[in-house]
């Protein structure tokens, strides 16, 4: 049995030693366009490389993924965090888990990952092509005809596409029978123009709430205050989720913040009306009632209406209200976006009701198999995407070499 992977990425090398470990005898083909293999796993977590997250319930797993979540479910069912820390431990390799949750190699460099694949595909034998440019495919019989520009072309008894988000890829799925959902980037900051908290730039809020004007979306985490606008995890989960909503948009949304998500609006009201009647005098700017940053409190305090410099006793029904909303719903118009450190994630690819989410084999084209990017699916940011890598490229890697 001859098995192609076009793809040198984290999918398409997980899916070439899932394949060649389940079936020796076949031959195992991986394919990349360029001169670079596994790419993104080299620049991941700063080069770290983010290789998993230690969510080890399928069911709470799925969450973090804005596209893919139901079909993910049964895969994760069979292959999962856990199985992927397995995975490398077997091969020598310690994962840690960080406070987030986020897993890394115990070296701290993505080349420990990398280096660890390479070795696997030299041992079991896959044949590594770099440069290669595949200009068309052709459905046979009994499997598929590549053309490499070369005569004659390649024939292969099963294709496995992990391409990422590259069009060439969706192109060739196309030309095999499947349709594709537009792709538009997600993960992502988002910018504000003459930003009223510039100066606040690097001030880390631990948990705020953030909402999308004119839809149901939401996100709550950790906040980040930016040069040009806001980023940290709410704000990137939240990009994810609403990535389609945004592009029809053209990013151009209103952002409402909730700084203090915990209390409600009488909560709110209850305690500072306490201090008035304990603390008359002291200064709004000075209250050290709620989990904000000092800078962050003062800034709020000097919203329309308000002064950091107003004495408690002076917080007047109307200056309450002023102060209320800005506490709780924040307004920032939203007019553009910026890619999160190095990580470029797309929403878009294979539309998922045309695969088969226990082989990972096409609805449509027999012995045609996806995995990664390539798909419909993304996940936030934290290891989410490299577990959909390993995962789905397991299962078709395994699944190419059934008869």
């Amino acid at each position: 049995m001859k098995i192609a992977i076009i793809g040198g990425g984290a999918a398409g090398f997980f899916s070439a030693l899932s394949a060649k470990e389940l079936n020796p005898g076949a031959q195992v083909l991986l394919i990349e366009r360029s001169a670079k293999l596994l790419s993104k796993v080299k620049i991941s977590g700063g080069g770290r490389c983010n290789v998993t997250h230690a969510c080890f319930d399928p069911k709470l797993l799925v969450q973090n993924y804005p596209r893919g979540h139901k079909e993910l479910l049964g895969p994760f069912h069979r292959f999962q965090p856990q199985d992927t820390v397995e995975w490398f431990k077997v091969r020598g390799i310690t994962l840690k888990k960080e406070k987030d949750g986020r897993m890394f190699p115990v070296s701290n460099s993505s080349s420990t990952i990398i280096d660890c694949f390479l070795s696997e595909a030299k041992k079991l034998g896959i044949q590594i092509s770099t440069q290669a440019k595949l200009k068309a495919i052709q459905k046979t019989e009994i499997g598929f005809e590549l053309d490499m520009g070369a005569e004659p072309p390649l024939t292969v008894d099963r294709l496995i596409l992990a391409t990422g988000s590259n069009r060439t890829g969706w192109e060739i799925a196309k030309s095999l029978g499947h349709t594709v959902q537009a792709p538009v980037p997600s993960l992502f900051t988002f910018n504000v123009p003459s930003f009223p908290l510039v100066e606040l730039a690097g001030v880390a809020i631990h948990h705020a709430e953030l909402k999308l004007e004119g839809s149901k979306l939401s996100q709550e985490g950790p906040l980040l205050i930016t040069h040009w606008g806001f980023s940290g995890p709410a704000a990137l989960k939240l990009s994810a989720f609403g990535a389609r909503f945004l592009a029809e948009k053209n990013y151009e949304a209103s952002l409402i913040i909730d700084w203090l998500p915990n209390l409600t609006e009488s909560e709110l009201r209850h305690l500072i009306e306490t201090e008035q009647t304990s603390n008359p005098s002291k200064h709004l700017g000075s209250l050290k009632t709620f989990p904000l940053p000092k800078n962050l409190w003062k800034e709020l305090c000097c919203a329309p209406g308000l002064s950091s410099q107003l004495p408690l006793r002076s917080l007047g029904k109307s200056a309450m209200g002023k102060l209320c909303e800005k506490l709780k719903k924040d307004r920032y118009e939203v007019r553009g976006k910026t890619t999160n450190k190095e990580e470029f994630v797309t929403c878009g690819g294979i539309t998922l009701s045309e695969v088969d989410f226990k082989t990972m084999e096409s609805k449509h084209c027999k012995h045609l198999f996806f995995c990664g990017e390539i798909l419909d699916i993304d996940g936030v940011t934290g290891g989410f995407n490299f577990q959909n890598a390993w995962t789905t490229g397991w299962l078709a890697g395994r699944s190419s070499t059934s008869p």
